[in-house]
């Protein structure tokens, strides 16, 4: 138990792994008043990235289903460089957002950790996903999609006819159907994110969270 290992080794403090929101965070009170030591950091998968210093009231608005806003805009800093978020809004209000640019964003938010993890650091989040099966395993057929495309059809999408398509979902193991609905979410997202970065929104919204545009 981990009464009797705290007694044998005398640790310093806790590491708690494999946090995925509400179920293994009620873990941080009991782990707490059983060996009396503090927790230092948590993690959120088996890369380094994943590990991070461990802050009671950001595990205590998780547990209560209130998210961790703070520690969200901390990974998508660590990811997204100003510069870089300025040059995509750039190319979002010239209507020059292409499918590389998607990708691209794909294997940020990906860096950033688990992204059912992620997702459930929005504040309300944990109850509207909680029989969702959210990771990123949704990424890979997106990501098989778009590699199995020449580089001048992720740069010019318009060039996707069906031919195209029927060669795409043969290489990527996917359907024409799944195909055709990426294509829709990608163009009804390009004209969202135009749209909120004609009304000025798109600004704040990448100064204040590095340019995290996908699945919003």
């Amino acid at each position: 138990t981990a009464k009797e290992f705290n007694e044998r080794l005398n640790f310093d403090g806790v590491v708690l792994t494999k946090l995925d929101g509400d179920t293994r965070g009620g873990a941080a009170l009991s782990i707490k008043t059983v060996v009396d030591k503090p927790i230092k950091f948590v993690s959120t998968g088996e890369k380094l990235e994943a590990l991070s210093p461990f802050y009671p009231d950001r595990m205590a608005q998780r547990i209560l289903g209130m998210g961790d806003v703070v520690s969200l805009v901390e990974k998508a800093q660590k990811e997204f460089d100003e510069k870089e978020a300025e040059k995509l809004q750039k190319k979002i209000s010239s209507d020059k957002f292409d499918l590389e640019d998607f990708l691209d964003q794909i294997q940020k938010i990906k860096k950033m950790g688990d992204f059912g993890d992620l997702v459930k650091m929005i504040p309300g989040a944990s109850k509207a996903i909680e029989d969702a099966d959210i990771s990123d395993d949704a990424f890979k057929p997106i990501e098989a999609i778009i590699y199995s495309m020449t580089p001048e059809e992720r740069r010019d999408p318009s060039l996707l006819n069906g031919s195209r398509r029927r060669r795409i979902a043969k290489g990527s193991g996917t359907t024409v159907r799944e195909i055709n609905d990426l294509m829709k979410q990608f163009e009804q997202m390009k004209k969202m994110m135009k749209t909120m970065s004609k009304m000025g929104k798109m600004g704040r919204a990448l100064h204040g969270l590095k340019n995290l545009p996908f699945g919003r």
